[in-house]
């Protein structure tokens, strides 16, 4: 089937007004000019590469969406699987943690977690979207390497990241900072808030162990079953040499400008979110995505924990990025797929798989409709297919 007359982004260029012929789910044939007889007429809609998330935080709080109020499994993972279609995700990377300690408790017990991604495995080939996952393993819990690695060799993970949140480091590396935050969103003093920062570094170090030991061990998991591996919060150049020695090829959330600069000089790729881009600030203080793109060392952008972001996103940065809609766009499709090794997606080029956005470019922008493989997985209502189609 041809879809005609639509703004195609390439990778390397903007058809004005141009066609796409599907077959069997993949990409057929591009043509320069609107067809006659065509499936459906775009009438100047952008047609853009469905957008590949690797890092989404939303998974825990669709099956739990207030703190001990569990739902099904099937109807959180089901409403995830909706969240991400209807903002343009044809591929995305549930992040998920091992991390008991955190404010999230339970939700990110060993146990739990290694449930909730058995369940998402097994449930992925009856949701629209391509759902992988994306381990967070935080290396000051090393008593969560044990189920970590039995995901890796059972095939659960796709992707994990090397993640460290004690305070006064990578994201939380302002304290004075946290302090207020925590102080403002728990309704207690700054001595107390002082006081439960003291708490948690002190968590953290007792439980860390041998963290060099740690690292060494999760590193080898990954190299073992050739899964890719990121590291997290970046804020130095030193951090980043270190986690490029341990076979890191992504840099995900870099909190300064010097990180970003050094993973890029690492041959890292580096991740910012799309919340962040929209905003033109992180909410943590951090480094601006904005900043980063103007700097050449913005790579992907990633929902964070808002999918939808990610077209407004990519609409605001191609207003500044030097070859407009077409490098901002890479962003979300051609470089996340470049950083694992996904050569079947991420461009409309002859041969790959129809993962497509139909969008419109007015205001913060809009998705009208997502195809997987040919197939619409989400429609607003207002793109119809042909009946032949």
């Amino acid at each position: 089937m041809w879809l005609s007359d639509f703004r195609i982004v390439l990778e390397d260029r903007l058809i004005e007004r141009g066609s796409v012929r599907i077959e069997n789910g993949l990409i057929a044939e591009i043509a320069d000019a609107p067809v006659a007889g065509a499936a459906l007429s775009g009438d100047g809609l952008l047609l853009m590469p469905g957008f590949i998330d690797l890092h989404g935080d939303m998974i825990e709080r669709e099956v739990e969406p207030r703190p001990n109020v569990k739902m099904p499994m099937e109807l959180g993972l089901r409403d995830l699987d909706r969240r991400l279609k209807v903002a343009g995700v044809t591929t995305g990377f549930a992040a998920v943690s091992f991390h008991p300690g955190s404010a999230y408790g339970h939700m990110r017990s060993y146990e739990h977690t290694r449930s909730m991604l058995r369940d998402l495995k097994a449930m992925r080939a009856r949701l629209s979207v391509d759902h992988r996952v994306h381990a967070r393993f935080e290396v000051t819990f090393p008593n969560a390497l044990g189920v970590v690695e039995e995901l890796i060799t059972d095939g659960v993970i796709d992707l994990v990241s090397l993640t460290d949140h004690t305070p006064g480091q990578g994201q939380y590396r302002d304290l004075e900072r946290m302090v207020r935050t925590i102080a403002r969103n728990h309704d207690m003093t700054e001595d107390d808030a002082r006081a439960e920062i003291d708490r948690r570094i002190a968590v953290k170090t007792e439980g860390a162990g041998d963290l060099a030991a740690t690292l060494r061990r999760i590193s080898t998991a990954c190299a073992a079953q050739g899964i890719p591996m990121a590291s997290h919060d970046d804020d130095t150049a030193d951090k980043v040499a270190l986690m490029k020695s341990l076979g890191a090829t992504i840099s995900e959330f870099p909190v300064t400008l010097e990180a970003a600069e050094a993973a890029h000089a690492q041959g890292l790729l580096t991740i910012m979110g799309a919340p962040n881009a929209l905003r033109g600030e992180s909410y943590s203080g951090n480094l601006s995505a904005r900043d980063a793109h103007a700097a050449g060392r913005l790579d992907i952008l990633a929902a964070d924990y808002h999918p939808s972001a990610i077209l407004p996103a990519v609409l605001v940065l191609g207003q500044t990025d030097p070859q407009g809609i077409v490098g901002a766009t890479r962003l979300a499709t051609a470089n996340p797929a470049r950083a694992l090794g996904m050569a079947d997606r991420g461009r409309i080029a002859p041969g790959l798989r129809a993962d497509l956005v139909i969008a419109d470019d007015s205001g913060v922008g809009h998705v009208q409709a997502t195809l997987r493989g040919g197939r619409t997985i989400y429609t607003d209502g207002t793109v119809h297919l042909s009946a032949a189609a």
